[in-house]
């Protein structure tokens, strides 16, 4: 299995992890690379005629070329916007890694690349006593971290950042998201960010409206490809 991936997390809920997700994986698209998405966990889904779907979900699908059914891409997907290990124990379900693993390993043989992005942030409990953090090392995948710029990020992504390396993860870059593009001291902030976390961010995510363009993150792709050797 030669399949490249990566796996998204966030220093929070709601800091833009599926607007960094899709940017990635429409720049390996557009490099011609085959890109498998998935999002292993959801909560805060509609039912629809065809079961229940998820939108974070859906916005991979969207920018995927590798087609799947929903339920590989999201095998588990919970109606209630709350925290995936109450849903799931709402529901009766137990999150099973393996299945996941196995839904992984489907998409990886017929994919150059897949990314796989998680549910709020790196320890959000996914059941009893499993989280996105045991998620990711299910799925073998280096980690890439999406830090939401607003008051309080620094703290979050530095003990982001030390909770992803002290499990044993491979952190692979972060990137910054504006999603307050009112935030005081941006830039002062952005340098202590790169200079706390040791490196540049793979990229800057300007401020997003549902006007804006195809968000494509062309030079973190290329960072990405150099540093897995594809």
């Amino acid at each position: 299995m030669n399949t490249r991936g990566v796996f998204i997390t966030g220093t929070d809920t709601g800091v833009g992890k599926t607007v960094v997700a899709t940017g990635l994986v429409r720049g390996l698209v557009a490099q011609g690379q085959r890109v498998a998405v998935m999002k292993p966990v959801a909560s805060g889904s509609e039912r629809t005629s065809e079961g229940l779907r998820n939108e974070d979900a859906l916005a991979l699908i969207a920018v995927s070329n590798v087609p799947a059914p929903y339920g590989i891409v999201n095998p588990y997907c919970f109606e209630p916007p709350i925290s995936p290990h109450i849903a799931a124990d709402e529901a009766g379900i137990r999150v099973d890694l393996a299945q996941i693993r196995r839904s992984f390993e489907s998409l990886a043989d017929r994919s150059d690349w897949i990314v796989a992005e998680g549910a709020g942030g790196w320890l959000a409990p996914i059941g009893a006593a499993t989280s996105i953090r045991d998620l990711a090392q299910a799925l073998h995948l280096p980690v890439v971290m999406v830090v939401g710029l607003r008051l309080g990020c620094i703290n979050h992504a530095l003990l982001t950042k030390l909770a992803i390396e002290s499990h044993g993860a491979h952190f692979a870059g972060w990137v910054a998201n504006t999603i307050d593009p009112a935030m005081a001291r941006r830039a002062e902030n952005l340098e202590t960010l790169a200079r706390l976390i040791g490196e540049p961010p793979l990229a800057i995510v300007p401020p997003l409206t549902l006007e804006s363009p195809p968000l494509q993150l062309g030079d973190a792709v290329t960072q990405l490809r150099a540093a897995f050797g594809k």
